[in-house]
Formats: C-alpha cells, structure tokens, sequence
C-alpha cells in the first residue's frame, strides 16, 4: 500500500514541473505577440530651443502625437529621444507637432506664428546647433559674440 501512494506523489509532482513549464512557454508566447502589435520605434533628432520651459513645450508637443510613449528633450545637447508605435504614426508626424509649437526640428522650421507667441526666454536663436555631442556644446558657446 505505501509503494502505490508514493508513486502517486512522483506522479503527482512530475505532472505539476511540467505545467510550470508549460505555464513559462505561454507566458513568452504571449509577450512575442504584444510586442509584433506595437512596432516601437526609437529616434533621436535636434530641437532648437533655450529653456526648461522649451523642454516642457517640446515634450508636450511630440507626447501629444498618437502612439508616441515617451518625449525626452536634452536642453544641452538641443536634441529630443523618442519613442514610438510606428503603426501609429511616424518620425515626420512628430516633427510636425514640434514644429507646430513653434521650435525648428532637423526637418521642419517652426511655424513663425507659434514662435512669435513663445515667452522670450524661448525665443531660440534660429542659427543656433542641434544634436550636439557634450564637446560641441562647449565649443559652440565659446564661439558666440555675446
């Protein structure tokens, strides 16, 4: 009688290893087929701007693209991250939402309309570098006549 109950519990605890494996394998199954539904797209491009209050204007404009999740706007480096669902949108769309809010884009010149109602700690200087590595910021200041 013992050696039928003790096999049963070899039984019983080889079944339950194999449905925490099986429990693994759909648990990635599923998360592959979330990430086939959202394409995200990651992209860097310059911003010209000044400010803090730039950065929350810009990040606002780009986060207010659909299928955009996520704004970053480097105020040093005049250069914005994002991230996005590429089935949503694309890169050109939130250039023209950066645009539109009145800041220059690598792309698209900001519109002379938005611009002019910036506060004036805003108003960029339309020369100015975008995408900046760390070491062309401080050479680029050095170079200004103030």
């Amino acid at each position: 009688m013992k050696k039928v109950i003790l096999s049963v519990a070899v039984i019983a605890a080889l079944g339950l290893t194999s449905c925490k494996n099986e429990t693994k394998k759909e648990t990635e199954t599923t998360t592959t087929e979330v990430s086939k539904d959202m394409a995200m797209t990651d992209l860097s491009f310059g911003v010209r701007g000044n400010c803090g209050m730039c950065k929350s204007t810009i990040e606002k404009a780009a986060n207010g693209v659909e299928g955009v999740t996520r704004a970053n706007w480097d105020v040093d480096k005049k250069k914005i991250d994002v991230s996005f669902d590429d089935t949503k949108t694309d890169a050109m769309a939130i250039h023209k939402a950066i645009a539109a809010s009145g800041y220059d884009t690598e792309k698209v010149a900001g519109s002379e309309e938005a611009y002019k109602d910036l506060p004036g700690c805003c108003q960029y200087d339309h020369a100015m570098m975008m995408n900046q590595s760390g070491e062309m910021k401080s050479e680029d200041y050095s170079n200004h006549d103030h």
